[in-house]
């Protein structure tokens, strides 16, 4: 295993991202993209019966006393906020026990790549080696990160109006904006604003000069 850089601490918060290999796109459909949140879902617990292709196979009835038996299990991870984009995502993951983010992110990858190999009748891996993390220091550097990852689709110009943002059902922005704990846990950031129209205007103010700092850096590797 690679030695990794930047530790991961248990309580700590962490940019995790991660990109198709040779850049090829990683999400082909709404299909995976659900396959991919759904996989995140049931991983985040520190111990599972089943892998979940097999997890899939089971009777409703099964299925359903899995997920409530998961209800009261310990957490790995707390997901805080996520963006899939075609050919890459972020997430923002709190470490919740020791070697929670490392065990929880090689099942994710794996189970999802198994997917999308059989999907797609291929072989190999499909990432590109193992995902990056950056530990979020201060709650300032937590707001804004979660501002960057919610803001990908725009400054990527996959959406063309900054509302249509709201829409975006592949990033937890929504949740955010309807306060609704789906995927993730909005608790902790939204503890920071007063209302949910301060946590709107906080994340779509900056969204153009965004969009112009990643042109500008586009531009500047294209020229290098």
């Amino acid at each position: 295993m690679p030695y990794r850089l930047t530790p991961l601490i248990t309580n700590q918060i962490y940019h995790i991202f991660n990109r198709g290999v040779e850049k090829r796109d990683i999400f082909s459909d709404d299909r995976s993209r659900k396959r991919f949140l759904d996989v995140l879902t049931y991983y985040r617990t520190t111990q599972q019966p089943f892998k979940y292709t097999n997890f899939l196979k089971l009777n409703l009835e099964d299925c359903a006393q899995i997920q409530q038996s998961q209800i009261i299990q310990p957490l790995d991870i707390k997901l805080l906020g996520f963006v899939l984009m075609p050919n890459h995502y972020h997430l923002l993951l709190e470490q919740m026990s020791d070697g929670g983010i490392s065990m929880f992110m090689k099942k994710s990858q794996d189970s999802y790549t198994k997917y999308f190999n059989t999907k797609n009748e291929r072989i190999g891996p499909l990432f590109q080696g193992s995902f990056k993390a950056i530990r979020i220091e201060s709650d300032e550097q937590l707001l804004h990160i979660l501002r960057y990852i919610h803001l990908n689709p725009f400054t990527a110009y996959m959406i063309k109006e900054i509302e249509d943002l709201i829409q975006y059902k592949w990033s937890s922005l929504p949740e955010y904006l309807n306060n609704r704990n789906i995927y993730c846990n909005t608790n902790k950031i939204l503890s920071f604003f007063k209302t949910l129209k301060s946590f709107k205007s906080f994340t779509f103010d900056q969204a153009d000069y965004q969009k112009e700092l990643a042109l500008i850096k586009h531009i500047a590797i294209d020229e290098s």
